[in-house]
């Protein structure tokens, strides 16, 4: 009976590392998968700013935004994690990387050399962004100044260190539905959820999380704490927001004010940086989208974070 034990665990054992191995192989785009493309660069800098990544990926302690050395420090319950150079550096940030490369990146969450990302660079909203929005971003970006120097190195948590579980993260928790329109509803309000549920990844720090850091998608944009800092971002469904309008919101977008006179506080100034930069028909679209989040209560704050409701 031992014997026989024994020899079920000396196959299944290999198969199930056969089997995990084969699950969690990263996906990349091939180059062969871009078709011919004219880059937009004003679209790529409206993205640009939407997606707000001057917020995280510019060179601490300098006011040129457009210095994406990295470096930024995240702190998770998971570990700390550095914001990389994302400038046109060759040999330090992504001047040599290929359009299959960086979409890649944010539509599959692989880097360059073939592993997988940590999903606190928001890959699972980027992915819903369109082939064509990803390329012209990346044109941008290439106009950018080249920064020398890297990010320091990760210091994710024991066990987070070994990307290759980060292929099961992604079976269980990537959403692999592109984003489609919705033909009930007008053009601006289509906008604003491509945008609130893609580039400006709104739903990655207005949601709560699960154990594992996947965001809980019956309570997304329901508010919880902070994933990578202190205080309690706030529900931006009717629930936290039955009182505004949508100019209130396109508002607090353009100047960070919000409709009782108030300004935002913590990184929502960072983002406010950066959407005050958009269109005024995009900052609208955004609060068309908003303003019809149905109501959802969410987790309670606690009563200490409860004056920090306007931080993000």
């Amino acid at each position: 009976m031992a014997r026989r034990i024994l020899l079920s665990l000396a196959l299944l054992v290999p198969a199930c590392a056969v089997a995990f191995w084969t699950l969690t192989i990263p996906s990349a785009v091939p180059e062969s998968g871009l078709a011919p493309h004219t880059a937009n660069l004003a679209n790529g800098r409206e993205l640009f700013y939407a997606g707000g990544c001057a917020s995280c990926h510019a060179s601490p302690n300098q006011d040129d935004k457009t210095r994406l050395g990295g470096g930024l420090a995240l702190k998770s319950d998971f570990g700390t994690f550095y914001a990389p150079n994302i400038s046109p550096d060759p040999r330090d940030g992504i001047g040599a990387w290929s359009e299959a490369q960086f979409v890649s990146a944010l539509k599959e969450g692989t880097s360059p050399a073939g592993e997988h990302l940590y999903p606190v660079f928001p890959y699972a909203s980027y992915r819903r962004m369109t082939m064509d929005d990803l390329r012209d971003l990346f044109a941008y970006l290439k106009t950018l100044p080249p920064v020398a120097g890297r990010a320091p190195a990760h210091e994710p948590a024991f066990p987070f260190g070994f990307r290759r579980a980060l292929g099961l993260w992604k079976l269980l928790f990537l959403d692999n539905a592109p984003f489609r329109p919705d033909a009930r509803q007008s053009p601006a309000w289509n906008r604003g959820a491509y945008l609130v549920n893609g580039a400006a990844h709104c739903g990655e720090c207005h949601s709560p999380r699960n154990s594992l850091g996947a965001v809980i998608s019956g309570l997304r944009f329901t508010g919880g704490p902070n994933p990578v800092g202190r205080g309690w971002i706030p529900n931006i469904t009717q629930h936290g927001l039955h009182d505004w309008s949508e100019d209130d919101i396109a508002n607090l977008l353009e100047s960070g004010e919000t409709p009782d006179g108030d300004h935002v506080g913590s990184s929502m100034v960072e983002v406010v940086r950066n959407t005050a930069q958009l269109s005024a028909d995009d900052r609208a679209a955004i609060a068309d989208y908003v303003k019809s989040l149905p109501a959802v209560e969410g987790i309670a704050p606690p009563r200490k974070h409860e004056h920090h409701k306007h931080e993000h």
